[in-house]
């Protein structure tokens, strides 16, 4: 969430006050690839889905031990998805009412959906069946990818204009699409990311298990290393796109995250050093609500009023001001919601 209210700006801006190899090399970094490839900023959302699905295994068991029901439970599951996709449609502008020009897919639609279908099963299947499930949707998602023929492309073209995906989403999206071809959160690609939620929830099984700290640090950090590897090597014959969450994308950009998670599991959980992540806490307290919120409150115009006389005459320092007061604007603001204990849940 840090850097999706502005953080990769800030450190990005670093390239214009200082030009080094290591300043640009970051700002590329902060950056999406075009299609094929990765960078840190392609990991931010599979990021976000795979905690998603981290907290599910806590989350469902606390509700089922405090006796509550089968449809109790559902309800809320359901309520949490509808509640998600419509404040992304919303944050789309489906109070515009411009529905044929508008984008129906979305990132907050995409966790809603993702949640929805791991959550369903973390309710009704073990780990092994999770894991299965996995393993399944990659490898049928990556065959069909391949060898399923796309009318004027024929099978196995992964380009933005020719993949099955792309052919689908035009077909079955209404609206505008994210791309030309096709939309980032598409139908078909919807299926792999559910599988990166389901990553996050068989880390969280693993977490709940009785082992010490130190072993569970561990084991995540070699399942990580797998995954990186697994997704890697998978990514030589089925490239690493996140536009349309390749199966070894899935991989990849999972390895990352159980490597993330074991580090600051390890850091904050095992040797208890929790005081430096305050700053983080007050952002992931409040995750949707800012997300929702800087789509329509003027955070840049805000830090603008207040720092734009201070940017001018801060040379060489001036491009850094503008960013850090917006990040700053935004942090204060979860900060005053954190102070009153007022946290919006979906």
């Amino acid at each position: 969430m840090f850097w999706i209210i502005g953080g990769g700006e800030l450190l990005g801006s670093l390239a214009k006050v200082w030009k080094t190899s290591v300043t640009q090399t970051i700002e590329q970094q902060l950056s999406h690839v075009e299609w094929e490839g990765f960078h840190c900023e392609d990991l931010i959302f599979p990021l976000f889905l795979f905690i998603v699905g981290v907290v599910l295994p806590f989350s469902i068991s606390r509700r089922l031990e405090r006796c509550q029901s089968r449809g109790a439970l559902y309800l809320h599951i359901v309520k949490r998805t509808v509640v998600l996709i419509l404040l992304g449609l919303i944050v789309n502008g489906l109070l515009r009412f411009n529905w044929p020009q508008m984008r129906w897919p979305g990132v907050l639609q995409r966790i809603g959906l993702c949640y929805f279908f791991a959550a369903v099963l973390v309710v009704h299947t073990k780990w092994r069946t999770q894991a299965i499930v996995v393993a399944a949707v990659l490898l049928l998602y990556w065959a069909a990818m391949m060898l399923i023929p796309v009318p004027g492309y024929g099978a196995g073209d992964i380009t933005a204009e020719g993949c099955l995906s792309s052919y689908i989403d035009q077909k079955l999206i209404p609206g505008e699409l994210y791309y030309r071809y096709g939309d980032n959160e598409g139908v078909l690609s919807t299926l792999p990311a559910i599988c990166t939620v389901l990553m996050g929830a068989l880390a969280g099984h693993w977490l709940c298990s009785t082992h010490s700290g130190n072993r569970k640090a561990i084991a995540l950090v070699a399942a990580g290393i797998a995954s990186l590897g697994a997704g890697y090597l998978w990514g030589r014959s089925f490239p690493i796109i996140k536009i349309i969450w390749t199966s070894s994308y899935v991989l990849y950009a999972g390895g990352w995250s159980l490597l993330l998670l074991s580090f600051f599991y390890w850091i904050i959980d095992v040797k208890g050093y929790k005081r430096w992540a305050f700053f983080f806490t007050v952002i992931g307290m409040n995750p949707i609500t800012i997300y929702f919120l800087q789509s329509f409150v003027n955070f840049d115009g805000i830090a603008e009023f207040f720092l734009v006389g201070l940017a001018q005459y801060a040379s060489p320092l001036g491009p850094l001001i503008l960013p850090a007061g917006v990040v700053m604007a935004k942090w204060l603001f979860l900060w005053f919601l954190f102070r009153h204990r007022v946290f919006f849940k979906v």
